[in-house]
């Protein structure tokens, strides 16, 4: 998960992929957490991506950087607790300033039953599971 959420935070901006009925829809992310082991994704519940994951939780996550890309694909799971809210707050505090931890729309959650894979042109793929 550690080698994940490094890739990820050397792009800078991912891009997280739900469904929409039977559509794809993607948009571009940044904000990425470690919390109780777990990682950690955020958006505001008001979003459209928030009501997409309500319905299927079912991600992929791509995002590229120095030659290589990773796809991560999994389960995001919501979680309410204000502690896992306020640790994402902190480790990303560029939100601070649309998103609050007691807010009813900051939302947080953590992938589950994840594959990440990093590809390369010149290297085999490696594989991560968490």
């Amino acid at each position: 998960m550690k080698e994940t959420y490094d890739f990820l935070k050397k792009c800078g901006v991912f891009y997280l992929a739900t469904v929409d009925g039977d559509k794809p829809r993607v948009r571009p992310f940044g904000a990425i957490n470690i919390f109780e082991d777990k990682l950690y994704f955020q958006t505001g519940k008001i979003k459209n991506v928030s009501k997409q994951l309500n319905c299927n939780p079912n991600v992929e996550i791509c995002g590229f950087v120095d030659g290589k890309w990773i796809r991560v694909e999994g389960t995001l799971i919501n979680d309410e607790r204000i502690e896992a809210k306020e640790d994402m707050l902190n480790h990303n505090p560029e939100l601070k300033n649309m998103y609050n931890a007691n807010d009813d729309n900051t939302q947080v959650l953590y992938l589950k039953d994840a594959t990440s894979t990093i590809y390369s042109f010149t290297e085999a793929p490696v594989i991560y599971r968490f």
